[in-house]
């Protein structure tokens, strides 16, 4: 257990499903305490919860909070909750990563006659706040709250729509395009209080914000196929990547956006 006895915690946006409960499970088993912030239905809280539960089974501490961390008044009480842990422990916040999947999937135009369902300038307001501009929210929450660890790591999450047009995905990819600039920025900036911020661009992954993709079955289909390894990425294998990022080994990588894909870009 890498982090054993270090007293090290994750932040973790969007941890229950997908890349952020890959990387949740991965960590507490290397002994890194957990925050987990999620938002779902209360059909799906039993499932989540039995989840967390195993994660604590490691010996790890495991929060978790059921809530709009796009809200500024959540955000505000959970980093003062976490902040008085974290006094009572002498902890720090080694990792925070942005896994929320929260934006909307429409088309510019019509696709057929009658189509109502347009982009407006809203949705794409709503896209990038979501998927973008919350990680600097709460980058700077935790800043200004003190809890941040003297050798820190950020990552967001990217994909290869940050430079490929998908039919129902301009919003998002603005918003993945929004977040790689930021990261380069806040790299920059922070870098002097030990933070590391970097970006992960994962290959096409099976996972419930994927599913939501109107015509998600071709992209599978065609990473699948073409993919040198010829499988899809797996949640498993971006949450590797994330745990070698949050090693000591890692501390010179910063303001970098790094490929998880076997290779699927190159083709």
């Amino acid at each position: 257990m890498y982090f054993k006895g270090k007293n090290y915690w994750a932040v973790i946006l969007g941890g229950s499903s997908g890349f952020g409960l890959a990387t949740a499970q991965l960590l507490a088993q290397q002994g890194m305490n957990l925050c987990i912030v999620h938002r779902d239905r209360r059909q799906r809280l039993a499932e989540i919860e039995a989840q967390f539960e195993v994660l604590s089974s490691f010996g790890v501490e495991v929060v978790s909070f059921n809530q709009d961390a796009l809200k500024e008044e959540n955000r505000q009480s959970i980093l003062e909750n976490l902040r008085i842990k974290l006094d009572q422990k002498q902890g720090g916040v080694r990792l925070l990563l942005h896994a929320i999947a929260k934006g909307n999937l429409k088309r510019m135009v019509p696709e057929s006659e009658g189509q109502e369902m347009l982009l407006r300038n809203q949705d794409f307001v709503l896209t990038i706040q979501a998927m973008a501009l919350s990680l600097y929210d709460w980058t700077k929450g935790l800043w200004e709250s003190n809890v941040f660890a003297e050798d820190a790591r950020i990552l967001g999450l990217t994909s290869a729509g940050n430079t490929k047009a998908w039919p129902y995905y301009a919003a998002v990819s603005a918003a993945k395009s929004t977040l790689e600039a930021l990261v380069r920025s806040m790299a920059l900036e922070f870098a002097p209080f030990g933070i590391r911020t970097n970006v992960i661009q994962a290959g096409i992954t099976d996972t419930p914000s994927l599913r939501m993709i109107p015509g998600h079955e071709h992209l599978m289909e065609y990473a699948e196929k073409h993919n040198p390894f010829r499988r899809l990425t797996k949640p498993e294998d971006v949450a590797q990547v994330v745990y070698l990022l949050t090693r000591d080994e890692a501390a010179w990588i910063n303001g970098a956006l790094i490929p998880v894909d076997g290779g699927e870009k190159l083709v």
